[in-house]
């Protein structure tokens, strides 16, 4: 197996994030540093990351409802609460993308690479669906019309967006791409300011009553969901 894949399988980072560490000269195998991602790896060859030795580990992936506040990092150098903080688990767990401290609602955390690596690569295009309160509401048809067919960002223009509207001042809007603060971004595009943001909806899982700050552990055949990237399809 190739090393960034080994040390992916092995929960250290996603596939991509294990190819830096690799390249920044953190890894050895047999005691010797290895800056090739893809060297040929396993479990007898004495892989390590600053020292510590690395092996697989059994996969384990949580749905958790995050509160305004806490920062989607394993740790935060000043010293905020984080997500991993959340779950109650002896593995190495990160989170898979992120959501902003403002923004609140479900991300995942885990220590499956393979999988956080499917779930966040642009190609895959897995469907994440917010709820955002707005000011001053009311959009115009216009507005939603351009939500829909894609509106004119600083970084180009986004993809198509599935938009509901929820009262006079709510918005759903389900996307399949990860910019930076993209939901704000997209709403401040038809003159709208985002008031508050909750993520509800993950590819095929949803929060589901999940408390804010809670979390649980994902069932088998919601990760074989989650990997076979069915989408979860809102009601009218």
């Amino acid at each position: 197996m190739r090393l960034a894949k080994y040390l992916a399988h092995a929960g250290v980072a996603s596939r991509r994030a294990a190819e830096r560490i690799v390249a920044a000269g953190r890894v050895t195998v047999a005691g010797e540093v290895v800056t090739d991602p893809a060297r040929d790896v396993d479990a007898d060859s004495g892989v390590a990351v600053d020292g510590r030795p690395v092996a697989p580990e059994p996969h384990e992936t949580y749905v958790v409802n995050k509160p305004l506040g806490v920062v989607s990092t394993a740790r935060d150098t000043h010293g905020r609460p984080t997500v991993v903080g959340l779950v109650d688990s002896d593995r190495r767990l990160y989170p898979v993308g992120r959501l902003d401290a403002d923004t609140s609602g479900l991300i995942l955390l885990t220590n499956d690479g393979a999988l956080a690596e499917r779930l966040t690569h642009p190609r895959h295009g897995v469907e994440k669906v917010y709820r955002a309160t707005i000011a001053p509401g009311r959009p115009s048809p216009r507005a939603l019309r351009a939500l829909r067919e894609g509106v004119e960002l600083d970084d180009g223009r986004t993809a198509p967006a599935r938009v509901r509207q929820l009262g006079p001042d709510g918005l759903e809007l389900a996307i399949r791409e990860g910019r930076n603060r993209q939901v704000r971004r997209m709403a401040e595009a038809v003159g709208q300011r985002v008031v508050a943001l909750e993520r509800v909806a993950f590819g095929p899982l949803r929060l589901d009553g999940l408390a804010p700050g809670s979390s649980r552990r994902l069932t088998r055949a919601e990760v074989e969901r989650l990997r076979a990237g069915r989408r979860h399809t809102p009601g009218p």
